[in-house]
């Protein structure tokens, strides 16, 4: 379920800080020992900083093995939206949870913000939610002050608002079934660590995630050619021999409200290779994800739309020539793009036909 979020009037009712270090580096934890409460002319730019990276993600939920009761963090965030003056207490803990689970080489020490919000809307109605940002780098900067009637120059050093590395939104929706929950991490992929160990979230299965992850798997599957063939062919094979696949494999989604797997499987995976690898990919999905893919279920467009951003757009040379090409002509290359083989230099060449040029 995609809910539709406002975050014009949130709040932060309070804040609990930490500086969470790497057990195996004999790093320390430390965390506040009071609640830190925002004043009234800070609310606007915090609350803004603090919501901006959560404005458009896929929810998630809680998930525990035997019993969603046993989930720390789901206990945690109970607790807290049960009992909102127990902030101190929860924050210390969601740190010390970290903490423990930030044991691997690869984990960088960071600050941490745990806030209680309020007045986010879901549909016009007003909820909590436990927002948990952790940086782990810090930005240099400088500023100009007044100091017996001159000026001085400070440099310090900062939390910069645009490179918050992680974060986790827990809404007070979905409570019984593990509470709706956005997470983000800047590192592209989510990691291990801050999805599976330290939140311990899934994706909550619905039409968008069905939608958005059975285009990608379709695009997986008819795009990515064998190894051995790629390896024959190099790495600057024409993006549109690949792109074409999958677009006609996209276009299955064209016109229709309602997906069939197993009209999918013979209309857009015409290969046995292609059936293949997206029958992989469900199985990857299944164990990996904990999500078992509906046979049938309603259409996202937007999802479906996303996907084809998917499609390949660059041609890399070994020549050092780079060529970027629109999604259109991507996928259409006939009459503005030719691709051979010259035999007399024993090189494949490119050869753009255009009207007018734009370089300035």
């Amino acid at each position: 379920m995609q809910l539709r979020l406002e975050f014009e009037d949130v709040r932060i009712a309070g804040l609990v800080l930490a500086k969470v270090g790497n057990p195996s580096r004999d790093e320390p934890l430390q965390t506040s020992k009071q609640v830190f409460h925002v004043d009234d002319e800070d609310q606007g730019l915090l609350s803004g900083i603090f919501t901006r990276p959560f404005r458009s993600l896929q929810g998630q939920r809680f998930q525990h093995h035997s019993a969603l009761e046993k989930h720390e963090m789901n206990q945690v965030a109970r607790a807290l939206f049960e009992s909102p003056d127990s902030l101190l207490d929860q924050g210390q803990a969601i740190a010390a949870r970290l903490y423990s689970k930030s044991n691997h080489p690869n984990i960088k020490s960071g600050d941490l913000c745990v806030a209680m919000l309020e007045g986010i809307k879901w549909d016009g109605v007003a909820k909590r939610a436990l927002c948990i940002l952790k940086s782990e780098s810090v930005t240099p900067f400088l500023s100009i002050a007044t100091k017996d009637g001159d000026l001085e120059l400070h440099t310090e050093q900062g939390i910069h608002p645009e490179k918050i590395d992680k974060g986790c939104l827990i809404l007070e929706h979905f409570e019984e079934k593990g509470f709706y929950v956005l997470t983000f991490d800047r590192a592209g992929n989510e990691s291990r660590f801050w999805v599976r160990d330290f939140l311990g979230v899934v994706p909550i299965a619905d039409d968008n995630l069905f939608s958005k992850r059975v285009a990608e798997m379709a695009v997986a599957a008819v795009s990515t050619p064998p190894k051995r063939e790629a390896e024959e062919e190099g790495d600057d094979s024409p993006p549109w021999e690949a792109n074409k696949a999958a677009s006609e494999a996209l276009s299955y989604f064209d016109g229709k409200k309602k997906f069939s797997l197993q009209e999918f499987e013979e209309q857009a995976l015409r290969t046995p290779e292609a059936k293949a690898k997206f029958a992989a990919e469900r199985r990857k999905l299944e164990e990996e994800e904990g999500v078992k893919l509906d046979e049938e279920f309603a259409i996202s467009k937007r999802e479906v739309s996303k996907a084809r951003k998917l499609m390949k757009s660059v041609m890399k040379f070994d020549t050092g020539v780079e060529v970027r090409l629109k999604p259109n002509v991507a996928a259409e290359p006939d009459g503005v793009i030719e691709h051979g083989h010259d035999s007399d230099r024993d090189m494949r060449y490119v050869k753009i036909y255009y009207r007018k040029d734009y370089v300035k």
